[in-house]
């Protein structure tokens, strides 16, 4: 494949010229191998290093590839983490195992009172909670939103972490000696709103799944969590036989 001449007399910015055939590019698995340097995109489009920068930032923010300062761009690989449902699982344990890198930003860390999530753990409305929130990245791309709430009387210590490169499960059993075993949850197909589609990276047409998850440790609820992650990175499996049906897990 070869690169498609831009047009220099049009009203259209060369910028988003040059992204829209990089965007064809990439559809035609043209950049497999390796995404080219800024350096080979100015001499082959015939551009400013401004032109090829803007048109890199917006591949970037769209999760088509992944561009560091310093760092030769390369296309993202964007696998799909699939998990088999009725498992207990770790987010953070889904996304390593297909090799891609684990990352966070924090938005949240703190303690508040929600009378609502005391609710359904089985507490006190005024009962104080530790909130954390985050930004999921894999391989620096958007995949969830999540929000969890903990007991303050177990999690207190997890205020002290710093959670952009590790995993909460791992931390909360560590640290406060709480291991989630079991515990249900429920996930729901919906559409984003557009603060939703910003934070994800995503489009109007990509739907997200809503996961609701109450984990347990024993018999007693020592986590509320709610994720929006991107239905186009993530799925959930079941198994079934002639023999016993239908089976969660």
């Amino acid at each position: 494949m070869t690169a498609q001449p831009l047009d220099r007399l049009g009203a259209r910015p060369l910028w988003e010229q040059l992204l829209a055939d990089l965007r064809r590019r990439l559809a035609l698995d043209e950049f497999k191998d390796s995404f080219p340097g800024e350096l080979a995109l100015v001499a082959e489009y015939g551009v400013s290093r401004h032109t090829v920068r803007e048109a890199v930032r917006r591949l970037r923010e769209e999760g088509l590839v992944i561009a560091g300062r310093g760092r030769t761009p390369r296309r993202a690989d964007r696998g799909v983490i699939e998990q088999q449902l009725g498992e207990p699982y770790s987010l953070f344990t889904a996304v390593e195992a297909t090799g891609q890198v684990q990352r966070s930003v924090v938005h949240t860390l703190d303690v508040r009172a929600d009378g609502v999530v005391a609710a359904r753990l089985g507490l006190e409305e005024s009962t104080p909670l530790v909130h954390l929130e985050r930004l999921r990245l894999a391989d620096e791309v958007p995949l969830a939103v999540d929000r969890v709430w903990l007991p303050e009387k177990l999690a207190a210590p997890l205020l002290e972490v710093d959670f952009s490169r590790t995993g909460l499960y791992a931390e909360y059993a560590a640290r406060c000696g709480i291991r989630v075993t079991g515990g249900s949850e429920r996930i729901s197909a919906v559409v984003p709103d557009s603060a939703q589609r910003r934070l994800l990276g995503i489009g109007p047409d990509v739907a997200a799944l809503t996961i609701d998850r109450l984990g347990l440790a024993g018999d007693q609820a020592v986590e509320w969590r709610q994720t929006l992650v991107r239905a186009d990175r993530f799925s959930v499996t079941a198994r079934f036989s002639a023999s016993d049906g239908y089976r969660v897990g």
